[in-house]
């Protein structure tokens, strides 16, 4: 399994619980990134570390299969092509399969939603949305802080297997109805068109605006 990681505060507390820390088969799985803070892994901005601490760090999977941003990069540019050429050699060595586009398919992607109705760090009024042929770019303004960042484009999101989108409080429903109610939305939100599965997962707050 491919399972690819946003900034989103995902339970996984019971996968690190008996029996499911004994029992998943986890040198199958796989960890990336959507997007991440150009920062050092040790921040606590850091969605490695969010990442590290909450979850990674309590369960046995291999090293080698969680493909971390390099931190060493302290240019965004060079982040962003480090990590999609990382991205192409595990493809080359055909760890992770490429979809029907030939961009990189992942079994599953946990994805958030901002109130602006971003995803990843593909945010309205920025070009990054557009970006249709590179698997990773990078943003250096972005309006939620810290500004340097890279991202996957929404043709790997899009070549996704299953996504899940979780989305939890009031502050996000003016954003989830424009998404999920207004035929024709501009939203980056309303981008994400897998070619597999898209589950929403929203707590009552979250949906009161439908």
């Amino acid at each position: 399994m491919t399972l690819v990681r946003s900034e989103i505060n995902w339970n996984t507390r019971y996968l690190t619980e008996s029996p499911y820390k004994e029992s998943v088969e986890w040198s199958k799985w796989s960890i990336f990134w959507l997007d991440e803070r150009v920062v050092p892994k040790t921040s606590d901005d850091s969605n490695y570390k969010l990442a590290m601490d909450g979850f990674l760090s309590k369960v046995p999977i291999p090293e080698a299969n969680i493909l971390a941003i390099d931190d060493t990069k302290s240019k965004p540019s060079d982040a962003a092509d480090d990590y999609e050429a990382r991205l192409k050699d595990w493809v080359d060595k055909k760890i992770l399969p490429l979809s029907s586009d030939n961009f990189p398919k992942h079994d599953l992607m946990l994805l958030g939603m901002g109130p602006d109705g971003h995803v990843a760090s593909l945010f309205p009024n920025r070009t990054q949305q557009f970006e249709t042929q590179r698997w990773v770019t990078f943003i250096l303004d972005s309006p939620k802080p810290p500004p340097p960042r890279i991202t996957y484009t929404f043709p790997v999101i899009n070549a996704a297997s299953e996504i899940a989108m979780v989305v939890t409080g009031a502050e996000l429903a003016d954003a989830v109805k424009n998404v999920l109610g207004t035929p024709n939305s501009t939203l980056p939100a309303a981008k994400v068109r897998p070619e597999g599965l898209l589950t929403w997962f929203l707590d009552q707050p979250a949906a009161s605006g439908l």
